[in-house]
Order: C-alpha cells, then sequence, then structure tokens
C-alpha cells in the first residue's frame, strides 16, 4: 500500500498521524480564498513532486495524477514488486484501476486561466489528454509498463472504492492476475472551491482553527473540509502472492454498490440504498454482520450525511450496530473526493494488521441522532479480523467492500 495525505506523506507517516489523531487541515496557502467562507482543506503539504516527475513535466501533468505516481510507486515498493524486472506476459496480466472525481479540475482550471487572462503560451501542449479521466491510470501504467487493463473510475465520492471492487473482479475472473489500484484526487483550486461554496455544503466555521473543521458526527457539525491525497493498493491473486513469499495485510472478501436514483448532491433520508450496498458487500464476501469487528464510515462532517449513514449501519447490523466501532478518518484529513474509499481502506487494513481502530477526532457534543460507538477523539486497541469500508456519493452512488485477515495471519 502507498498513501499521500495530508496528515502524512508516506505509508508510514499516515498510519503514525491517523493512530495519533492529528488533523492535516489547515488553511488553503495555494491561492487567495479571502473571498471564500470556507479557507481551509486537507493539503498534502511537503509534497515533493518533483521526486516523481521531472521539472518539465509538472507543467503538463495534473497534481492529481502527480499524487497518484506517488502512491502508487510506494505501494509497489511495500509488495515488493519491480515490474521492470517482470517479464512481458506477466506484465500483460497487471492492470490498473484507478478512481477520481475530480480527475483533472484543477489542472484544467490552471490552464484555461493562462489562455483567459491572454498568456495562450503557458497553456500546456497536453491540456486536453491530461484534463481526461483516463491520463490518471495511463500515466501509472506508462510509468511502470504495466500492460494490462487500464481504467479510471469516476463516479463522485465513491470512485476508487468502485475501482477496487472492479479490480476484485479482473482478479476474481481471470482478467488480471494484479492490478494496482486505489485513488487520488486534488480539488484544490479556486474554481472547484467556490462551487462547493454555492452548494454550501462546507462548514464555513472554523478558519481560525483549521484542525477543528472536520467534525463527523459531531453535534456542532456543519459542513465538510475538501481534501486532497492518493492511497493506492497492490491486489494480487492469492496463490501467486503466496507462491512469491508476499506480505499480505489482508483477504479482499466482497463489494458492493447500489444508486438510490434520487438526487445530484442530496441523500435520501431512509438510507436504504447505502444500507443495500453494505448488505451486498456482506452478502458477496459471505460473511454476516456480526462478524464485522470494524466499520471506516464516510462520515463527511455534513448534518444529513452522517445521521442518514448511523441510519444505514443500524439497518445493516441490527443490534451489532451497539456493539461494533466505527470511525471517520475524514475528521483528520478532510474529504479527498474520490480518493476517499481508499484512504478509508487503506487505513482499515493497519487497523486490521495492528488490531488498532483509529478515532474520529472532534466528536466533542454527542448527537443523539448518530448514537453509533464513533471512537470519539482517541484510537482503541481492538481484536479486528474483518472490516467493512463504507462510502456514499454524489449521484445517489454507495459502495462497499469488505476484507478479512487470512487463516493462520
Amino acid at each position: 500500500m502507498g498513501a499521500v495525505s495530508p496528515n502524512g506523506i508516506g505509508l508510514r507517516r499516515f498510519w503514525s498521524a491517523t493512530r495519533s489523531g492529528t488533523s492535516g487541515v489547515r488553511l488553503i496557502d495555494g491561492f487567495d480564498t479571502s473571498e471564500f467562507p470556507t479557507r481551509i482543506a486537507g493539503q498534502a503539504v511537503d509534497f515533493p513532486a518533483g521526486d516523481f516527475v521531472s521539472a518539465r513535466e509538472l507543467k503538463h501533468v495534473p497534481r492529481a495524477t502527480i499524487l497518484g505516481l506517488a502512491a502508487g510507486a510506494e505501494a509497489l515498493r511495500d509488495a515488493d514488486l519491480d515490474p521492470g524486472a517482470l517479464d512481458l506476459d506477466t506484465r500483460r496480466r497487471f492492470g490498473v484501476v484507478v478512481g477520481s472525481g475530480g480527475v483533472g479540475l484543477e489542472f484544467t482550471e490552471r490552464q484555461f486561466r493562462e489562455y483567459y487572462l491572454g498568456n495562450p503560451k503557458a497553456v500546456s501542449l497536453y491540456t486536453i489528454p491530461s484534463s481526461t479521466p483516463g491520463s490518471i491510470s495511463s500515466e501509472l501504467s506508462m510509468k511502470h509498463d504495466l500492460r494490462g487493463p487500464s481504467l479510471v473510475i469516476s463516479t463522485g465520492c465513491t470512485s476508487s472504492t468502485d475501482a477496487l471492487g472492479e479490480a476484485f473482479g479482473m482478479i476474481r475472473y481471470g482478467r488480471a492476475e494484479r492490478v494496482l489500484s486505489g485513488g487520488t484526487d486534488s480539488p484544490l483550486a479556486p474554481g472547484v472551491l467556490a462551487g462547493f461554496c454555492l452548494m454550501r455544503i462546507m462548514t464555513p466555521s472554523w478558519n481560525d482553527e483549521p484542525e477543528r473543521g472536520s467534525r463527523p458526527f459531531s453535534r456542532d457539525r456543519d459542513g465538510f473540509v475538501i481534501a486532497e491525497g492518493a492511497w493506492m493498493l497492490v491486489l494480487e491473486e492469492l496463490e501467486a502472492a503466496q507462491a512469491r513469499g508476499a506480505r499480505i495485510y489482508a483477504e479482499m472478501l466482497g463489494y458492493g454498490a447500489t444508486c438510490e436514483a434520487f438526487h445530484r448532491v442530496r441523500l435520501d433520508e431512509s438510507g436504504e440504498e447505502p444500507a443495500r450496498a453494505m448488505q451486498l458487500a456482506l452478502q458477496d464476501a459471505q460473511v454476516e454482520p456480526e462478524r464485522i469487528d470494524y466499520v471506516a464510515l464516510h462520515g463527511t462532517s455534513t448534518e444529513l450525511n452522517d445521521r442518514i449513514e448511523t441510519r444505514a449501519v443500524r439497518h445493516v447490523f441490527g443490534e451489532h450496530a451497539d456493539r461494533v466501532p466505527v470511525s471517520s478518518l475524514k475528521s483528520m484529513i478532510g474529504h479527498p473526493q474520490g480518493a476517499s474509499g481508499a484512504a478509508g481502506v487503506v487505513a482499515s487494513l493497519l487497523a486490521l494488521r495492528d488490531g488498532f481502530v483509529p478515532p474520529t477526532i472532534n466528536r466533542d457534543e454527542p448527537d443523539p441522532e448518530c448514537d453509533l460507538d464513533v471512537v470519539p477523539n482517541e484510537g482503541r486497541e481492538c481484536a479486528v479480523e474483518t472490516v467493512l469500508c463504507n462510502c456514499i456519493g454524489f449521484g445517489s452512488k454507495n459502495a462497499a467492500l469488505v476484507y478479512g485477515r487470512l487463516d493462520g495471519d
């Protein structure tokens, strides 16, 4: 696995910060935000972009792609895989499936700004190909000479959850032996921020205390915090991984996805379709709800989302909902849009490895309508054998994944 996160660059730093409840939310420093009601974001500061693309290429490649290249390189190292050492047939069975919501929005906005300011020579030659969704997986495939399917899934906030689900299906049904998969997004640009502000779904209340801005399940929450980041994983056919002595974090067991077909942004109050996505993932995994030891929730910190997701969890888990710990990584990193599902998966697999459930920070005021065990403010030692990761997105989309510890691990 690999991580480029607002609260830590690299897997080790990301997990150390997440365990300790460290926030990566801060004032936006990449452009003037003085006219915006929300001026904070989860930013991957001190990220060495020049380590992953040349100075010349920095002009031609979206930041989301560069973040993905960094997380992908770390994931391959962590998997002890050097694609350059693999034969051609093996590389032809090595796919790339990435999830991204905004894809190249920040990059496209930057190019158009130069054009409309009268600087056409400053516009990248690769504005069109680099702005399209497929460019992210193409860059990863070209970087590592991976010849299998190369796809980008863009389904809003569920993008990387769906990407991992697609990668799972590729391996399960023999279309690939290995897949580099996960999510990356970098929506930090003036126009994007303005668009979210128009919807009034981001918090305007914590510009003076950014690290307290993302507060899922706290009664005083009033909107999410936008963020960037990339989290990538190597999925591999089990026998192949065991044959080469790979370190295995977990076994992927099930995937489920639904659509409410309800509204562009707002969730249906019933929570039935998010619940059904979780149920489908559990059925696919052949795992009873009572066997789940931890649930990584979407937990955006919006008033409506957190209440409805709580309702959906109670629908799925019944009485077990009072016993199973749940938490929201977004309390520490903000909402990295289409990369959020992969972020939750990486954190939950490290929770499984270490027997430690990360906290939901900033949960200062219990909300009676969000009455799950959200592991408030401090992480918890806890036996974790099987985890469920939930995701909810714009356009009424829902997705969930189930992972379990391998027997004997």
